[in-house]
């Protein structure tokens, strides 16, 4: 029971939007603010049929330049859930694949019984490729990127609010070759409706969140922070920006 409400308390925090994490930040920094200017983005190359870009990452990490299901680096793009590889018009438990109606009972992803449907635990901790949503529509080399790849690109960025064409979002900038990712304000979905397009982004990583198996980590930004390590329950519908590793 105690570890019920607990996990209802985690739930209000993030469960929707991260609504509650604009006033108090496990992880963050301050983003330099500057709205309605025109931003400039790198690409460095192409693989599949998808422009990346190479912000001199130490693991190699390239970051796609647009979101998957845009057509520009400002799009939007569609929007998933954790562990869903096409978009819908309903995010809730009810409609989520990997469980059976709720947060408690998960039927893949879980690393502890008391959430698994009927005890269900398989220890998984990263989204196997065909739960990928970068993976299933843009090829095999392309992923959702792990946390860790989420951290080292803001450990060797600079991050700056600003807009491409009207469009609001942070520009991360690299320390290493000046390189810059954009990645637009989307929002995100919640059972039918679009919310925050425009104000915060939150995008989804491929690591899931041991201490409470419902919920998932991702990056998250406003005009004024960036968080590395957000938290969110995995029925979310949020944007996903593909990553590959180079080989040289």
């Amino acid at each position: 029971m105690k570890r019920y409400f607990a996990f209802l308390m985690i739930l209000a925090l993030v469960g929707a939007c991260a609504t509650t994490a604009d006033a108090k930040r496990r992880v963050h920094r301050k983003a330099k603010p500057k709205a309605k200017t025109t931003a400039t983005v790198t690409t460095t190359g192409r693989a599949q049929g998808h422009d990346y870009v190479d912000l001199g990452l130490p693991s190699g990490t390239l970051w796609a330049t647009m979101n998957v299901g845009a057509n520009s680096p400002e799009d939007y793009g569609d929007y998933f859930a954790w562990g869903e590889t096409a978009p819908k018009s309903e995010y809730n438990w009810s409609t989520y694949k990997w469980c059976n109606g709720g947060y408690d009972q998960l039927t893949k992803y879980c690393t502890d019984s008391f959430y698994g449907y009927n005890g269900f635990v398989d220890n998984k901790t990263e989204l196997d490729p065909a739960d990928d949503a970068a993976t299933a529509n843009w090829g095999s080399g392309w992923r959702m990127p792990s946390s860790g790849q989420i951290k080292e690109m803001d450990e060797n960025c600079t991050s700056e609010w600003t807009a491409i064409n009207g469009v609001d979002g942070m520009l991360f900038k690299s320390k290493k070759n000046g390189a810059s990712l954009f990645l637009p304000a989307a929002g995100c979905r919640w059972h039918s409706e679009l919310n925050y397009a425009g104000t915060k982004g939150g995008y989804w990583s491929r690591t899931l969140y041991t201490g409470y198996p419902g919920i998932t980590c991702g990056l998250y930004f406003n005009s004024g922070i960036v968080d590395w390590i957000n938290y969110w329950g995995r029925y979310n519908g949020r944007s996903v920006r593909g990553v590959r590793v180079s080989q040289n």
